[in-house]
């Protein structure tokens, strides 16, 4: 028995992917290459929250929350990314993106200290300082 009718009715239809937009421009957040970082202490009490770092020959910068900080440290990490996410939209390199936020740095419920940009041989030695203590 031969038909002209598939067998089920669902493969009778064509397929239609959807393009998904890949969002907003974003600074890599890995990178093996050196970077420089800066600390964010909280405005309560001074102690670290986190640490905002950034390496201009991946592309890449990144908020690191120390682990010791809790949510406290998590829910500062929202201004420090958006920050970095505005400048990568206008288009600054990563150092540059330090370099304003340094200049204006209050956040939410940190404030970065300008005293303690410091270079690192790459992302992965902000990240285990961050989780240390």
């Amino acid at each position: 028995m031969s038909s002209e009718q598939p067998i089920n009715r669902r493969f009778d239809e064509d397929v239609h992917f959807n393009l998904v937009s890949p969002g907003p421009p974003r600074y890599r957040n890995r990178t093996d290459k050196p970077v420089r970082y800066f600390t964010v202490a909280d405005k309560e009490g001074g102690a670290a929250l986190g640490y905002v770092w950034a390496g201009d020959e991946d592309d890449a910068a990144a908020w690191e929350p120390r682990a010791a900080a809790g949510g406290r440290a998590l829910a500062e990490g929202g201004h420090w990314h958006a920050r970095l996410l505005d400048a990568k939209e206008r288009g600054i390199s990563p150092s540059q993106a330090l370099a304003e936020m340094l200049s204006n740095p209050e956040g939410n419920r940190g404030r970065a200290l300008p005293d303690s940009l410091t270079d690192a041989p790459n992302a992965a030695v902000v990240e285990a300082l961050a989780k240390g203590d």
